[in-house]
């Protein structure tokens, strides 16, 4: 309840220029895009939960496509979305608590801001708010992205906030196909920068306290769009999460 109340409190009263306006037309120029498999083979997992994971995240993406973001506003997953409930339409998903996977209504939400934020990263928005995952619950699994590279959610404290500090609207786009969720950034000005996301420094550690954590670093490369230029590198992120499997691999039985 407090956290709500604060949430609250600062949603309305702020005086925060908060983004809800949507466009059924999406503006010209598209400056990234990406997509996302809505079903993944992950160890000890039930899949009526991925599955019910893709109709929470139906729901989600009728409430935040075609969103404008204009100049000086700001993006809120939480106060755009609402909560999450049974009466909504949303059904128990994926929820991590405590490293453990548990059913959870409006669970597996954290796949689509894992995908704006991703894609906010490949543009000249200020992310402002983002929460990572503290823990690595699952092996890879066909990861096309770096470990770290996405953002958790919980209603309404760990949100994902974005503003635009520049001078043109940018415009979120989402699709719910059978097999992926897509997105796109688009905006009313041509893009004149393009952006990579590098990692470094990944390794497994082991602890004093014998348990093992991931680790990396991420940093944002710059480019001009016409000369391909580095501009400048920042670092985005620093990750640390507590791993909830064994990074060794099992040598092979021999006859």
């Amino acid at each position: 309840m407090y956290h709500t109340l604060k949430c609250h409190i600062y949603w309305y009263i702020s005086g925060t220029r908060f983004a809800t306006d949507r466009l059924s037309h999406p503006l010209q120029h598209t400056v990234f895009t990406h997509s996302s498999p809505l079903l993944r083979n992950l160890r000890n997992s039930d899949m009526w939960l991925q599955y019910n994971k893709i109709t929470n995240i139906g729901i989600a993406v009728e409430r935040l496509n075609g969103i404008v973001v204009g100049p000086g506003m700001v993006f809120s997953f939480w106060r755009q979305l609402g909560k999450p409930t049974k009466a909504k339409g949303y059904l128990p998903g994926m929820v991590l608590c405590r490293g453990k996977v548990v059913p959870g209504i409006g669970g597996g939400l954290c796949q689509l801001s894992n995908l704006i934020y991703w894609m906010t990263l490949h543009t000249p928005l200020t992310v402002v708010e983002r929460w990572r995952h503290g823990y690595d619950v699952f092996p890879d699994a066909d990861r096309k992205q770096p470990f770290g590279s996405g953002a958790t959610c919980a209603y309404p404290a760990i949100d994902l906030r974005l503003r635009n500090d520049t001078g043109s609207p940018f415009q979120l786009l989402l699709e719910l196909t059978e097999t992926h969720l897509s997105g796109r950034w688009v905006s009313g000005t041509e893009p004149t920068h393009r952006y990579s996301i590098v990692e470094r420094d990944h390794c497994f550690r082991l602890e004093p306290w014998g348990g093992y954590t991931r680790n990396n670093r991420l940093f944002r490369q710059v480019f001009d769009s016409s000369s391909g230029e580095l501009l400048v590198e920042t670092m985005v992120t620093e990750n640390r999460a507590l791993m909830m499997y064994s990074p060794l691999i099992e040598a092979p039985v021999r006859p």
